[in-house]
């Protein structure tokens, strides 16, 4: 072999290695920008849209503030997630045929054979310096591609039709739907005129509990009316009616208006929404107008009802709101009391040795919570209102102390009064009179033994020696003899069930009233105790002797019981699933003598 010619072949296929290199890298395009359309583009940076379909008018949007807005042909809010859709598709759009320069140029009646000439739509885009303008043309034979092309850029493309449908035809697709700002659940001001009426509402934080300003100042209903601002927020145009400026408002009942809400945060106006009359042929539907754009639309009825609302809808129907920790609770009247928390679960009652049952201090904090205005009586209270509603003074009151950074502070002071034509509240903090309902106030405790813990005592099944009952006279005794092993003790008769009786005895021994119905009883028949009545009497092992015995019955389910602890007579509501073990299992039978 020829040294000489081995060399000259390595330069050969060095210089077009190098050469293979030196024009991928510099003069051919990387393979994914060469499959985009619009390489570069990024919709993030996308400043404003031009479409100008054939024959239609031009639509025109920019992006201000974070948002985009209707230039073209009228001012208005646009759809965000619609230009979006749009920006997204040409980010993505890849042909799926280039049509060379010199193509175009062998083929002389391009333009008009692909549509060029008369295109279906013009699209611009803005970005910065950068600007790109397409022209859609016809589509192909089949109908699923279309010929497009980027002016300024040699060529034309053949792409899916796809991505046509996110460009707007009219401009009520790329219009906002929307009834007030995006934003508007954020205000801290609302302004509303309904009728004759003249309202306003604030709060002085997001979280902070709105209150009425006018035309009186009170707490405001502060779920309903965040409620209200979300539906009002995701409502949407129905349809939109007409877009003269000059189009009598009248006509539509939107001058006056039958409503008119304004939404501001701080010194910022959010949104302004007049509301009219009735949609003709469709009552569901309000015309409506959203104050600084000229179009009369149509809305859902349903998401402005609540702002029609009288003054006294807007006020809070909650007597009051317990949102810090209660620390104490005292109630003034013929058997007051004090509730004070021990721990952070427990809870003691001033005066008495007997606990306070938790359970039920929670349950009296759930009725507080839950008591509901059934009337607003008075806002403008004298001296002699206070006398003539009974509140001067009152008949009970409750106090409601909580902690603040550590300290016990008054957050609640209620006063009420029972009188023949209503019952009647006010609040220490507020001139006005409430009316109560009694289903609410005979919800509320009068003593303090109500609150004894429910608890009567604890023993195992282990523990008991024997049961005895007595009823009508009858006697019978029943003896534990070890894990399920009962037997009638002698001169008892009849037929017993040992498993059953162990589960009854199991229960016994976690005895707790359903609820307390009288301490000190004096008269037992105000109960329907009388010693006819069954009576259950517990030996323990220790030499310990508990007894219950029953009352009337309530609805067939359970009973009144009574029982002595620490000397003391009381009453009770037995519970229902162990008073149906007790009539199954510890009863004296009729025939039994």
């Amino acid at each position: 072999m020829n040294t000489k010619s081995t060399w000259l072949w390595w330069v050969v296929a060095a210089g077009l290695l190098a050469s293979i290199l030196i024009r991928e890298r510099y003069v051919i395009p990387p393979a994914g920008a060469a499959r985009l359309v619009l390489p570069g583009l990024q919709p993030a940076s996308v400043t404003r849209l031009q479409v100008i379909p054939a024959g239609a008018l031009e639509i025109r949007a920019h992006r201000t503030n974070h948002s985009w807005q209707l230039s073209k042909p009228l001012e208005y809010p646009a759809q965000p997630a619609a230009i979006e859709a749009l920006l997204a598709a040409l980010q993505k759009l890849a042909p799926a045929t280039r049509i060379s320069a010199g193509e175009l140029c062998e083929h002389p009646a391009a333009a008009t054979d692909f549509g060029f000439d008369a295109p279906q739509l013009s699209l611009v885009v803005e970005s910065g310096d950068q600007r790109w303008q397409l022209l859609v043309g016809n589509k192909t034979p089949p109908g699923d591609q279309v010929f497009l092309r980027v002016v300024g850029v040699d060529g034309a493309f053949v792409t899916d039709v796809e991505w046509l449908k996110f460009v707007p035809r009219s401009p009520n697709d790329w219009r906002s739907t929307a009834l007030v700002a995006s934003d508007a659940s954020t205000c801290d001001a609302i302004v509303l005129t309904n009728d004759t009426k003249v309202i306003e509402l604030r709060r002085d934080a997001a979280r902070r509990p709105w209150r009425m300003i006018r035309p009186l100042q009170a707490r405001a209903d502060s779920d309903r009316i965040t409620e209200a601002l979300q539906q009002l927020q995701s409502a949407s145009v129905t349809h939109f009616i007409t877009e003269d400026a000059g189009a009598d408002l009248a006509m539509f009942g939107l001058q006056p208006p039958d409503l008119s809400l304004w939404l501001r945060s701080g010194t910022n106006a959010l949104s302004a929404l007049d509301a009219g009359k009735a949609v003709t042929n469709d009552s569901a539907q309000v015309y409506a107008n959203r104050k600084g754009f000229t179009p009369v639309v149509a809305a859902p009825r349903e998401a402005l009802a609540f702002w029609y609302g009288a003054v006294n809808d807007f006020r809070d129907p909650h007597l009051l709101s317990l949102t810090d920790p209660v620390t104490e609770i005292e109630v003034r009247g013929p058997d007051g009391f004090i509730l004070k928390r021990q721990g952070t679960n427990g809870w003691s009652l001033a005066g008495e040795s007997f606990p306070a049952d938790a359970d039920n201090v929670q349950l009296f904090l759930k009725v507080l919570s839950g008591l509901r205005v059934a009337g607003f009586v008075k806002d403008v209270v004298t001296a002699p209102d206070l006398a003539a509603y009974g509140l001067a003074p009152p008949q009970r009151e409750i106090l409601v102390r909580t902690a603040s950074d550590g300290t016990n502070v008054l957050s609640a002071q209620l006063a009420f009064a029972v009188q023949t034509n209503g019952i009647f509240v006010r609040r220490a903090d507020e001139d006005f009179i409430y009316a109560l309902s009694p289903e609410d106030f005979n919800r509320l405790p009068e003593s303090s033994w109500e609150f004894r813990e429910r608890r009567l005592w604890r023993f195992t099944e282990g523990e008991v020696v024997q049961i005895t009952l007595r009823q009508s006279g009858r006697t019978r005794t029943l003896l534990h003899n070890g894990p399920n092993k009962w037997s009638l003790a002698p001169g008892s008769q009849g037929i017993i069930n040992p498993e059953a009786l162990e589960e009854t005895a199991h229960r016994l021994g976690s005895l707790a009233a359903t609820g307390w119905v009288g301490r000190h009883v004096t008269a037992p028949e105000k109960f329907g105790l009388n010693p006819e009545n069954l009576e259950i009497s517990i030996e323990l092992k220790g030499g310990e002797k508990l007894s219950v015995n029953f009352g009337a019955e309530i609805a067939g389910q359970t009973a009144l019981a009574g029982v002595t602890l620490a000397g003391e007579r009381w009453a009770f509501v037995f519970p229902a699933t162990l008073y149906q073990f007790v009539l199954a299992y510890l009863t004296v039978p009729a025939s039994v003598r």
